[in-house]
Parts: C-alpha cells; sequence; structure tokens
C-alpha cells in the first residue's frame, strides 16, 4: 500500500502599520500599553482574517468534515493533518471563534492529525544556541494542548526549513518526525536525519503538491484543467511507500478562487484517490509507523520549500534583510534579560518570517508571488517599516530597560567563552552566582567587568564596586561582585524587576502596560490571547 499524507499549513501574519516610518511615528512619545497597536495594524489584521475565513477556512473545513464523514465507515478512512502557527490561533480566537471551532470539530473526528512548529512562524531554527527556537516549540505546544487537547508528535519547521543540525534539535525534543522539502531526496520514501536514532524524515512531494497549489488554475498550464480524476491517477502512479502533499490551506477559496472549481476539486478528491485498491490516506504519524527509513540523509545546508532555490533566500537574500535580521537578533538579549513579557512577545512578532519575505527584492516568477502576499507597495517600503519599528522597539529598549551598548561575554581565556552573555545588572547578578570562578576570576584579573561596567553600561557606581573586588578570589570575590551587581540592580529601581515593575510602575515613573498582569491585558487588546 502507498500512503497518501495530505498536510496543510494554515498561518496568518500580523502586519505592520504600514505608514508606520512616513507617518512620523518613530521615537514618538507613547505609554507602554499603545506599543502593540503603535507598532501593527489591527484593524487590517482584523479584515484581512476575516477574508479569508469566509473564502477559506470555513468552507474548506466543511468540505473535509463531510468527506471525513462519508469515509469514516469505510477500512481506507479519508485522514489529513494541519499545521498551525500560535499566532494564526491567536488571531482565530480573537477575531473569528467560529474558525477555531470549526478546526476543532476536524480534530475530534479522529481522522486528523496536529503537527507542530514555532509558534510564532519564525526563523528561530536558524539561531545558533537553539534556546529560542526551543522555547517557541514548547510554547506551540501549549498552546496545541490549550485548543485540541492534543500532543503533537511530528515537527514541521516555518516554512519546512531544514537541515541535520535542525533534524538534531528537533530528535532531542522527542518528535516521531519531521518533515523537509523534496529536493534532498526522492520524496516519496521515509529517511533518518544523518546524526539521528530515532526521529523520521519525510520529504514533501513538491511537484505534485505544487501542481495543485500553484497550477491549478493556470491556463497556460498543458495539463488544464486539473481534475480529481486526473490528479488521483497521477498519485496512484508514483513510485515509492508514501506521497506527501503539503500546501498552504489558503489555496483553497484564497490562493484558487471558489470559482476556479477548487473546493469541487477538494471535494472529489478522497472518493477519486480511493478508488485506486493501493492508495490510502495516512496521517504523518501513520506514516512514520507505516514505513522504516529507507536510508540515512544527509542534509548540511538548510533548506525549505520557499521559491526556486528552496533555501533561505526568500528571508535572507538581500543586505535589506539581513541588516533587519541582525537588527532583531541584537535585541533579543537585552529584551530577554530584562524579563518583561510584554516586550518579549512584541520582540517574537516582530520575528514572524513574514516581515522578512516582504522585503524580497528579486525579480521574476519568485518576485511576483512575494508581491502576492505582501501589503507593501515595494520591498524596499517594507524594509523600511520593518527597520523603523526595530528602531523604535531599540528606543523603548533603552528607555525602559537597562542595558549596555554592547553585551558582556563571559570567558576563561582569550577566544575560551562560556556562553554566558549579559546586557544589564539583572542579568550580571543572575551570572554571578552561575559563572565559574576560573572566569570571574580571570576578569578580575584583567579589569573586563569594571571596564564594561563604566564604558558600556555607564554606570560609575557599578564599575567602582566591581573595582573593590578585582583584589579578591574564589567564594570572596563571587560574593564581592554579587554584592555590587544586587546594588546597581536596587539603584535601578523597577525598571529591572522581574515583569517589567511592581504593577505600580513599568520604567522611571511611566503607567504600567508589561507587568505581570499588564502585559497579559495589553496583549489581549492586540490580537494576542490570555494562557
Amino acid at each position: 500500500m502507498t500512503d497518501v499524507c495530505l498536510c496543510f499549513e494554515v498561518h496568518q501574519p500580523l502586519r505592520l502599520r504600514r505608514d508606520f516610518f512616513w507617518g512620523g511615528s518613530p521615537m514618538r512619545r507613547i505609554e507602554p500599553e499603545q506599543i502593540f497597536d503603535f507598532y501593527f495594524d489591527d484593524p487590517e489584521n482584523r479584515r484581512i482574517f476575516d477574508r479569508v475565513a469566509e473564502k477559506c477556512y470555513l468552507p474548506a473545513n466543511q468540505v473535509i468534515l463531510e468527506e471525513i464523514e462519508r469515509h469514516q465507515d469505510s477500512d481506507r478512512p479519508f485522514k489529513a493533518a494541519y499545521s498551525f502557527s500560535g499566532v494564526f490561533l491567536d488571531q482565530a480566537e480573537r477575531y473569528n471563534p467560529e474558525v477555531l471551532d470549526s478546526f476543532a470539530r476536524l480534530v475530534e473526528t479522529g481522522m486528523v492529525e496536529v503537527l507542530e512548529q514555532t509558534y510564532h512562524h519564525s526563523l528561530a531554527s536558524l539561531y545558533e544556541d537553539g534556546k529560542e527556537f526551543s522555547e517557541q516549540v514548547r510554547m506551540h505546544r501549549e498552546r496545541i494542548w490549550d485548543v485540541f487537547g492534543t500532543r503533537p508528535r511530528i515537527f514541521e519547521n516555518t516554512e519546512l526549513l531544514y537541515d541535520d543540525r535542525i533534524a538534531r534539535i528537533v530528535e532531542g525534543m522527542g518528535y516521531a518526525g519531521i518533515f523537509a522539502e523534496g529536493v534532498v531526496a526522492h520524496p516519496n520514501h521515509v529517511y533518518r536525519p544523518e546524526g539521528c536514532e530515532r526521529i523520521s524524515l519525510l520529504l514533501r512531494d513538491y511537484q505534485i503538491t505544487d501542481d495543485m497549489g500553484f497550477r491549478f488554475s493556470a491556463r497556460w498550464w498543458n495539463e488544464y484543467p486539473l481534475t480529481a480524476e486526473k490528479y488521483a491517477s497521477w498519485i496512484a502512479a508514483k513510485p515509492g511507500d508514501c506521497v506527501n502533499i503539503f500546501c498552504d490551506y489558503e489555496t483553497f477559496g484564497e490562493h484558487q478562487w471558489a470559482d476556479t472549481g477548487i473546493f469541487e476539486f477538494l471535494r472529489y478528491l478522497p472518493s477519486e484517490i480511493l478508488r485506486w485498491g493501493h492508495l490510502r490516506f495516512a496521517t504523518p504519524s501513520d506514516v512514520v509507523e507505516n514505513n522504516p527509513a529507507l536510508q540515512t540523509l544527509s542534509v548540511p545546508r538548510t533548506t525549505s520549500w520557499a521559491d526556486i532555490e528552496r533555501d533561505t533566500s526568500c528571508w535572507l537574500g538581500n543586505a535589506l534583510q539581513w541588516a533587519c535580521y541582525s537588527y532583531h537578533r541584537r535585541l533579543e538579549g537585552p529584551i530577554k534579560e530584562s524579563k518583561d513579557r510584554g516586550l518579549m512577545e512584541v520582540w517574537r512578532i516582530l520575528g514572524l518570517s513574514d516581515h522578512l519575505y516582504y522585503a524580497f527584492t528579486h525579480g521574476g516568477a519568485p518576485g511576483e508571488v512575494h508581491n502576492y502576499f505582501s501589503p507593501y507597495g515595494s520591498p524596499y517600503d517594507a524594509a523600511v517599516t520593518f527597520f523603523a519599528v526595530l528602531a523604535d522597539l531599540h528606543h523603548r529598549v533603552k528607555t525602559w530597560v537597562v542595558a549596555a551598548e554592547d553585551p558582556f561575554l563571559f570567558s576563561i581565556g582569550i577566544d575560551q567563552f562560556t556562553g554566558d552573555v549579559v546586557w544589564g545588572p539583572k542579568g550580571l547578578a543572575e551570572a554571578f552566582e552561575r559563572v565559574g570562578t576560573d572566569s570571574l576570576e580571570y576578569h578580575a584579573r584583567r579589569g573586563d567587568l569594571s571596564t564594561w561596567a563604566r564604558e558600556s553600561l555607564a554606570d560609575a557606581a557599578l564599575a567602582e564596586g566591581i573595582e573593590a573586588a578585582e583584589g579578591l578570589r574564589g567564594d570572596a570575590l563571587r560574593a564581592a561582585l554579587l554584592e555590587a551587581a544586587t546594588e546597581a540592580v536596587r539603584r535601578a529601581g523597577p525598571i529591572q524587576e522581574e515583569g517589567g515593575g511592581t504593577g505600580e510602575s513599568f520604567t522611571g515613573g511611566c503607567p504600567a502596560a508589561f507587568g505581570r498582569d499588564g502585559a497579559m491585558e495589553a496583549i489581549d487588546r492586540s490580537g494576542r490571547t490570555r494562557r
């Protein structure tokens, strides 16, 4: 039997205000609780979500549900799988709960598998240390449990970003399978990723997926019109163990409008596939369980399902994109060290891959696809807007959080970094409790910490406190350094308290918005949901 695995990615970005830069918004005085509406175009995001819900989500879900029920008593039932981004689920809950209910009904049939991905549909898997990637996956796992009451077993990274390193990280998180684009090997078999022992690698059959996703309504195509019967015959002729069809769910009704016949195609596809005795529908977990790995497969360079190149170039292919990506990464340290959940959520939403996707400047067919999805008039407008928002966030961080110009990297010798990085007094105090004595003594002998406190952090009092401890060693040194850092945190006041303040103030006398409760209230108003 050949397993036919039908998977859908469901994602809607949170779009920035297109006039943010040209309208003169950067650096404007705002209260902390205004930051979401200041950056993100909530009315436009709602309008687009409601439009896609009406054109795609609700009618497509109805077709899928009817076909599941039609074949539920068959020995070869109809099955499918969905990969929802966390930001999609949040928008559905806020803008149109009926959409979320309709997806829940599909999952409740037992014939729909829910896949894992990053909460914010981000490029976090490309970050060197893997910590932010793992955290976003954990957030997604919790959200899926809250909404659907299920624990995903199969991982689908953002736009199928994949390489050997990502596979090892995902295996370490306990998943049974991971998807990649079918350019790396014959897509109709199951593989074992290089360096992994348990996780299976599933490959998307991009040719037959794109026949439906991109060419369905193309009148220039020599196979037009594409019928369910014809499509099923192509699947039946595929050699191998499985056929993994993985497309954007918005293919149905949004990218391919209803008047193209796409819903009729979807309605008849299950029956046409099941006319072939050697075909059966399978979820990704079924495919992993039914088919042992054909061989070990090494993918050292990152691949994706994006554009012709099928790599990372659609997000990181030009200097504009790299500048925005690097700027966003640079803000991670001070924002995380602040432990302010509101700023953290803003930063993560700005990490949506879509913001970089819109700044793609190459022409040709890929450029047309990028322009189709982009809310901007040009990729340059997209880059200007995104960079302006990042610069404004940087301004807020510098205003609301005590952070140095450059981080301090702990080491035990030249080019022997420990991996501990701090940006301000709070992070320094935490580091003094965990960093090894050999590293503390190394920096004390050289005067590195006091120099950094004075020149980069601009805290002369902290620098003097550290200098007073530099002649000590061992536990005495650690205790003296910790005392100096703790005093610096105390001087900073509520600005350095966990959660962004006491709930009475955020920073420096500003009204609270991102304290323990204020963060969730601001998030609620801007499209995130209370969890």
